[in-house]
């Protein structure tokens, strides 16, 4: 029987009692028993559906089409911003970022600097193609500094996640704009003033404090420079930051076209448009960074075409976890979809009759913790609250402020059902308790506080 000719019988008290189990014996699994995230997850994701009724002849192609998806947009973007950063390490030019940041804004200012930068950085890109692009430049500003990777890759992370949950043209709330009726240059304007400041508070300054909490080594993920011979001519900062602006401005191309054609300026089915669409692909604008990138830190600089062939390999072996674990933290929220977990939540909690403000809040968080993406929290949560909005007599500040508090909903308490979750916590080699205390916390500040900001617009608008 196929997944969409299922129905679930089971109320949500049950359901929600196999949700909270399903997460207990996952951390059990990991945390007590030592047992590989990858391998645990699988074992999870497989009795959760049987626990939950799904048909048995459909639990293999709703864990498999899970996993498959979630490496469909992981995969690419990961072993590709490997491979980019792999050539910036191993050329000298993530240590020449490092030290012009570091000179330019002290060492002091170093978490700042970064963090900044990758708000400019995710204006157009998703967050795990921005925070594998910036990887290399975090590492390096850690080595030289010697402070733990947090103080520099939190603040680095949270950037990518606020621009990624609150900002237009990102797809989350582009959707919930479209569903709710807000209009899109009020949702950007207002996701600004909601995610910058957010930031600060919940990224850098947390970040820096957590950092220092919790100190980790750089990790070896980008592999080791140390046995390599780099060579004697460094690229400049220029050289470096162009490299790294590349595929941000063939995505934020490909953005700007999407826009056009939207609102029917250009021709969609013209082939220019077309090609400039593919171009500014996330995995296409990668693709043509890494390649441009193989030449100008490599062959243009001596490097013999093997060595450049070896080193681009080498990248490849150290994500290959990364990726798995991503794939199967997918995997887990597939099923927790599947089995109507969140629906049923969101069903109930629509019921009681709170502000529709606050049950856009309510409604995304319980879908963000019982299945774990958070876009798909913040649309299913924008169609459920629809009718309501719809319904009601709301100004375009309103509208705009409802987009975002479902968007804060969206984002709150990732864990280990959030395939973000994975990845963060492997990019920083943490382990899955330091990940809670860190990345958890670090998302639930940013949902708790974009909400606050969202709620005080809406009651002064």
């Amino acid at each position: 029987m196929p997944p969409e000719d299922w129905t679930q019988t089971l109320t949500a008290g049950p359901l929600l009692a196999i949700a909270a189990g399903a997460i207990v014996v996952l951390l059990v699994l990991i945390i007590k028993l030592r047992l590989h995230a990858f391998l645990a997850l699988i074992l999870v994701s497989v009795l959760t559906a049987f626990a939950a009724r799904i048909p048995p002849s459909a639990v293999i192609d709703v864990i498999t089409t899970g996993f498959g998806t979630t490496l469909g947009s992981v995969a690419l973007l990961v072993g590709l911003g490997a491979m980019l950063g792999r050539m910036v390490e191993t050329s000298g030019g993530a240590k020449v970022m490092a030290d012009t940041l570091v000179s330019r804004f002290g060492e002091d200012r170093a978490p700042l600097a970064l963090g900044v930068a990758s708000l400019i950085f995710g204006f157009p890109i998703f967050f795990d193609a921005g925070l594998v692009v910036m990887l290399p430049i975090v590492f390096a500003v850690a080595r030289r500094l010697g402070a733990g990777v947090l103080t520099y890759g939190l603040p680095v992370a949270g950037a990518f996640s606020v621009m990624h949950i609150f900002v237009p043209p990102h797809p989350g709330p582009v959707a919930a704009s479209e569903l709710l009726g807000a209009e899109p240059g009020v949702v950007i304007l207002l996701g600004l003033v909601v995610a910058i400041p957010t930031w600060y508070v919940t990224s850098y300054l947390y970040g820096v404090w957590a950092g220092r909490r919790w100190v980790l080594p750089v990790p070896e993920i980008l592999g080791k420079t140390d046995d390599e011979d780099a060579p004697p001519n460094p690229p400049s900062f220029g050289t470096v930051l162009a490299l790294l602006l590349l595929p941000l401005v063939l995505i934020f191309v490909n953005t700007g076209l999407d826009l056009l054609g939207t609102a029917g300026t250009v021709d969609e089915d013209a082939t220019w448009f077309a090609v400039g669409r593919a171009l500014g692909s996330t995995p296409v604008a990668l693709l043509v960074a890494v390649l441009v990138a193989a030449w100008v830190l490599g062959r243009r600089r001596g490097r013999d075409k093997n060595v450049i062939e070896k080193l681009l390999d080498s990248s490849l072996g150290p994500v290959a976890s990364v990726i798995l674990i991503t794939g199967a933290g997918g995997m887990f929220g597939a099923v927790l979809r599947a089995s109507g977990i969140g629906d049923a939540l969101a069903d109930v909690l629509g019921d009681l009759g709170v502000p529709v403000i606050v049950a856009g809040f309510l409604i995304a968080t319980i879908l963000r913790v019982a299945q774990g993406s958070a876009t798909v929290a913040l649309i299913t949560a924008a169609g459920l609250i629809e009718p309501a909005v719809a319904a009601g007599d709301f100004n375009g500040f309103q509208l705009a402020s409802i987009v975002i508090a479902v968007a804060a909903g969206s984002v709150m308490a990732s864990h280990v059902n959030d395939s973000g979750f994975w990845l963060v916590g492997r990019f920083f080699d943490m382990d899955v308790k330091t990940t809670l205390k860190t990345w958890t916390v670090l998302e639930t500040l940013i949902g708790l506080m974009g909400f606050a900001i969202a709620g005080l617009v809406y009651l002064v608008a």
